[in-house]
């Protein structure tokens, strides 16, 4: 029987909400007015010769600044020694004013409207229909920073990081680009051996910060061309999401998800990871939660197959990390036994980011000489059937719990059957890094009071052991003066 696949999933907002619209827009050749020949509009001016544009300066003479006597000296703008005047904005592409009053302001900006010409008024917001962004030059890369006005200083501290992020080479690998652009469109067609080619270029130029010599050219053409007789073949990457928190995303799962077609994305994954994917990915939600209606296995292994089958770079996204209870395995069997390529980006997991949140060492050289991650959960809905309690009871390690939220009371049954102390500390927390986070301490016999206090809802993950003592305690002795509920009001002990 033939199983129908998930339609595209609507719930992630693919743009966020924009304050303006950047839009690059060609001035080659096109006449733009600028009226007043101070400083502020001789930057202005200079900009816009920059792009290409024919820059007419309405100015009486002794008007005119330095700066801009300099800028009609080099005959990069022309002077039209005389006020502006409706008239100037015919055949005009673009209107720039530097204006002392509002009501000279005004009046520009009512003109050049009437004459269906986009328009500035210097440092008026009111009367501007358009603004200049804080900008990085590598043309023919340009970046450009807006703050919609509100943070000036914070668009040039923007701009300041960017420039450190941006070799002064790109601007030489920009221009390759273009002129390797025509001979790749006749090798390529247009998709996926397209960005492939696109993608190699991109690891050479970023990868280095010289410009690019005359072997780079040949090496790149010759790429097309393998690529070109390539069969077109997708693949899948499993990459790890992290616990919630999209600032904990390797660099490397960023970057399979901005080259994805396809992603197939868990119940768990957070939106603000969603964000950063490409715009253009079909996404698709696969999640599997406990206690609610799920999408089988085998029909996920079934999507994966016949995406990369059909030429798709595919990204199963998971939650954590894919390789910690996450049947990865499952998915990588399938996928090698169909031929498929397959890749592993690891996540951070989420005991190693409640480790962090509780600013407790998960192995103390004195207390925990082994950490073991343990699942709490089944196929069958029950404690797997598998696991030495004895062995689990034992002192110094610490035991995290993976999806034991609903089995805690036989958790801690089990454990106290098998010797470990009801007085033994433990760690609970919710919705790891995220903003409904919970967290609890307390002693073992407390925990499925503390778990249901906190609720299953959301993923439970369990710590035990004595680390979540000494975690705390160290902490105190440092910052007696600071209190739990001060450090971390989600983590406050409740017993």
């Amino acid at each position: 029987m033939r199983r129908k696949s998930l339609p595209p999933s609507d719930s992630p907002e693919r743009i966020a909400p924009l304050a303006k619209l950047p839009v690059f827009w060609s001035l080659t050749h096109k006449r733009v007015v600028v009226a007043g020949g101070s400083d502020a509009a001789a930057w202005k001016a200079e900009l816009l010769a920059a792009c290409g544009a024919r820059v007419e300066v309405y100015c009486e003479p002794h008007d005119v600044s330095e700066t801009m006597q300099a800028l009609i000296a080099e005959e990069k703008v022309s002077l039209k020694p005389q006020p502006w005047a409706i008239s100037v904005f015919e055949g005009a592409s673009l209107a720039l004013a530097d204006c002392e009053g509002e009501d000279e302001a005004r009046a520009f900006f009512c003109a050049a409207r009437t004459a269906g010409v986009p328009v500035n008024v210097i440092d008026k917001p009111a009367f501007c229909q358009f603004q200049f962004g804080s900008i990085v030059n590598r043309s023919p890369v340009v970046v450009s920073i807006s703050t919609d006005g509100a943070a000036p200083i914070l668009a040039q501290a923007i701009r300041q990081r960017i420039e450190t992020l941006l070799p002064p080479a790109l601007k030489d690998w920009a221009q390759l680009a273009r002129q390797l652009r025509e001979a790749v469109n006749l090798r390529l067609a247009p998709g996926q051996p397209r960005r492939t080619f696109w993608e190699t270029f991109v690891d050479r130029c970023m990868g280095s910060n010289r410009a690019p010599a005359d072997s780079d050219s040949e090496d790149l053409l010759k790429a097309a061309e393998r690529i070109a007789s390539a069969p077109a073949t997708g693949s899948v990457t499993l990459v790890g999401a992290g616990p919630g928190d999209a600032e904990l995303l390797t660099l490397k799962a960023m970057r399979s998800l901005q080259s994805a077609d396809v992603i197939l994305f868990d119940d768990l994954v957070s939106q603000e990871v969603l964000e950063l994917a490409r715009r253009e990915a079909k996404r698709f939600l696969v999640g599997k939660r406990g206690g609610r209606e799920s999408c089988k296995q085998d029909d996920i292994n079934d999507m994966m197959v016949r995406f990369a089958k059909a030429g798709k770079r595919v990204v199963r996204l998971k939650s954590g990390d894919p390789m910690i209870f996450g049947r990865a395995g499952e998915e990588i069997a399938r996928l090698e036994a169909e031929g498929i390529a397959v890749e592993i980006v690891p996540g951070i997991t989420s005991a190693s980011a409640m480790a962090a949140r509780l600013k407790t060492s998960l192995t103390h050289r004195d207390h925990a000489q082994q950490v073991r991650f343990v699942t709490g959960h089944s196929r069958h809905s029950e404690l797997p059937a598998t696991l030495d309690w004895a062995s689990l009871a034992q002192p110094n390690q610490t035991t995290m719990f993976y999806m034991g939220g609903r089995m805690v009371g036989r958790i801690e049954q089990r454990l106290r059957e098998a010797g470990m102390s009801a007085e033994t500390p433990v760690a609970v927390m919710s919705a790891v890094s995220r903003e409904n986070e919970r967290g609890w301490r307390g002693p073992l016999h407390a925990l499925p009071a503390a778990v249901r206090d906190i609720g299953t809802d959301e993923p439970v993950l369990i710590g035990i052991g004595e680390v979540f003592a000494q975690g705390a305690q160290v902490r105190a002795q440092y910052s007696s003066h600071v209190s739990s509920e001060t450090v971390a009001p989600a983590l406050a002990a409740t017993a």
